[in-house]
């Protein structure tokens, strides 16, 4: 069981809503070489934080980022949504609260099985696997038979469209999802370095 101090979870929850804003859309210009690190925020804020309001919190987070431009440039919400003001802003933007849901409680489902040891790789790699195939149906899904944007959606397009974007997505996820896990790597070793240092001498 993965259990982390107040004051590191305060400290990992605003990195990771900076990686959110930093990533999300074309906010930071200068940032755009960036993947995006939507999938691994909500992931990693399952893992390290506890509270359960943190999920609704994110999701209003990458709400604001999404809307909030358009709004504050006044568009209202039904002429962003139904205007076509931005191609992803559509009814079918709903499915991405279960589809970022999904990797949150994959997250979730992690941290209870966590153990500091390389066994620990084999339910990470379930988890970010289970998660991101269900974020990808729930969002990808969502957009592609929902959106209005497709004239004749079908299965077969669909599944065209996984195999072109869901391993994208993926190397994301991963990459991210790696740094974070190398970080989680070398705090571990230090803090069992620190223990096993004898008490200086008196």
């Amino acid at each position: 069981m993965l259990t982390i101090a107040n004051r590191h979870q305060l400290l990992i929850g605003s990195i990771l809503l900076l990686l959110l804003a930093a990533t999300r859309g074309q906010h930071f210009p200068a940032l755009d070489a960036l993947p995006g690190a939507s999938w691994a925020v909500f992931f990693l804020a399952g893992v390290y934080l506890r509270p359960a309001w943190v999920l609704p919190l994110l999701l209003a987070a990458a709400w604001g980022l999404d809307f909030l431009p358009h709004l504050l440039g006044g568009a209202s919400l039904a002429d962003i949504v139904g205007g076509g003001r931005a191609f992803c802003l559509t009814p079918a933007y709903l499915f991405l609260w279960p589809a970022y849901a999904a990797l949150w409680l994959a997250g979730r489902w992690y941290a209870r099985r966590h153990r500091f040891h390389w066994r620990t790789l084999l339910p990470l790699a379930g988890a970010l696997l289970a998660g991101a195939s269900l974020c990808e149906l729930f969002s990808s899904g969502g957009f592609y038979f929902f959106s209005g944007r497709f004239a004749e959606p079908t299965l077969a397009g669909f599944g065209a469209r996984l195999l072109e974007y869901f391993p994208r997505y993926l190397q994301s996820l991963a990459f991210y999802t790696g740094l974070a896990a190398l970080v989680h790597l070398a705090a571990g070793l230090a803090r069992r370095a620190a223990r096993s240092r004898p008490a200086a001498a008196l």
